[in-house]
């Protein structure tokens, strides 16, 4: 199993390069708001230091983002009013050092938020798409974070992977990450999953097919999903004892 470890190198563990995009990547920023300011604007308290390093997070992502799509959230509102705050009901749930992995994180969120703002976390990424997983690799290794990234497909990972928790954001339908995880339940304790609206649909689905019979779901808290009508979930799904 490759695994791209944070370290201050230019390869990676397993010897790939990384691909480092040019300092002259156009950085796509469409409000000129400081992310201090944007945060204070929503209302969420977070220490100076961690300031800096989620700013310093939005501006690796946004310049990687200009080679490959990592993240349409490339201005600072939509990231504090979509990832931060998803983060943080995330953090919210999550207790003292656990050991979290991140599945399908595409752009880092919400492991790298994670490991920002809750640095008592033992936080990894999976993503099965190698250049998103190389590309978040190097994320994390311009911010110094102790954050293990595999570039494989969960099942693989959690072939040797053992903690409390796996975190889903935007990456499958119900039924599908049931699929996947379901060889797999002795690695872990339970899933937090960030929901749109159809959470219920897919609730429905995955009880059709016989998915939900051994398991327990819980909405563990509901929250606005900024500019819509809609709300945005986080389900917790554990095995019935």
């Amino acid at each position: 199993m490759k695994v791209y470890a944070s370290r201050p190198s230019s390869r990676t563990q397993s010897g790939l390069p990384f691909h480092r995009p040019s300092t002259k990547a156009r950085r796509v920023t469409e409000n000129a708001d400081s992310l201090g300011a944007v945060l204070a604007r929503h209302e969420i308290d977070v220490p100076d230091d961690q300031v800096a390093l989620l700013e310093r997070y939005c501006q690796a992502l946004w310049e990687w983002n200009s080679k490959i799509n990592l993240t349409r959230h490339t201005d600072y509102d939509r990231f504090v009013g979509r990832d931060v705050v998803d983060s943080l009901v995330i953090a919210n749930q999550l207790g003292e050092s656990e050991k979290v992995l991140d599945v399908g994180t595409g752009g880092g969120v919400p492991g790298i938020i994670l490991a920002i703002i809750r640095p008592d976390l033992h936080v990894s990424l999976c993503d099965s798409v190698g250049k998103k997983a190389r590309a978040v690799a190097d994320i994390v290794e311009q911010l110094g974070l102790n954050v293990p990234v595999y570039p494989e497909n969960v099942q693989n990972v959690l072939a040797a992977w053992r903690g409390d928790t796996l975190v889903f954001r935007a990456v499958a339908r119900l039924r599908k990450i049931l699929n996947w995880l379901e060889p797999h339940w002795g690695a872990f304790e339970r899933l937090l999953l960030v929901k749109g609206p159809a959470w219920v649909e897919e609730r429905g689905e995955a009880r059709h097919h016989g998915q939900m019979a051994e398991l327990n779901l819980r909405k563990l808290a509901s929250y606005p999903l900024p500019g819509t009508e809609s709300e945005s979930v986080l389900l917790q799904i554990t095995r019935k004892q």
